[in-house]
């Protein structure tokens, strides 16, 4: 049996430039609880793979976990931006690669059990290279592999990133059907 959790009262604890985090006071089946939320505007993130069967990853340094990650590119949507928009704009400045051939592979939950965040997942094919154009506050290593190699690294467990992972299944799955 599902219980349905109504918010009673809602603090706002934190206002910060990603991220607000809330206190929630909630019903739950009539018994009060307390819930601490962090409400995010969102995210894309993009896989992108050349005729080859080659994909773009980059790997940078992460500040909460105090290490780098390989990752997809990835980033936060802008006020106003579609998640389309996003992914586009991050693939180009992270990689500098711009596509022809967009694949929604639709939504994920980065982690529902304390945060609202949805991240957006894209293919793109099609590949065109240009220079990217990282933010001024980015420092990432751009890193081209198979994607049978990348796939074989979410096996072995090297691959950490969830969005990453997911991305890779995905994207794996869908050119294997094409075969």
């Amino acid at each position: 049996m599902v219980v349905t959790e109504n918010k009673v009262k809602s603090n706002l604890i934190y206002d910060g430039y990603i991220v607000k985090v809330f206190k929630d006071d909630v019903s739950l089946d009539g018994k009060p609880a307390t819930r601490e939320v962090v409400r995010h505007k969102g995210a894309a993130a993009v896989l992108a793979v050349d005729e080859k069967g080659e994909a773009f990853f980059v790997e940078q340094f992460r500040y909460p976990i105090g290490r780098p990650l390989f990752e997809a590119p990835a980033g936060k949507i802008d006020d106003g931006e579609t998640p389309i928009e996003c992914a586009k704009r991050e693939l180009m400045e992270e990689c500098g690669v711009s596509a022809e051939k967009w694949t929604e592979l639709g939504p994920m939950l980065s982690s529902p059990g304390f945060c609202d965040e949805v991240i957006y997942l894209f293919m793109a094919e099609g590949l065109e290279n240009s220079n990217p154009n990282p933010d001024e506050d980015e420092f990432l290593d751009i890193i081209k592999m198979p994607l049978s190699a990348a796939l074989e690294k979410v096996r072995r467990g090297e691959i950490s990133d969830a969005k990453t992972q997911v991305l890779i299944l995905r994207c794996a799955d869908i050119l294997n059907q094409r075969q």
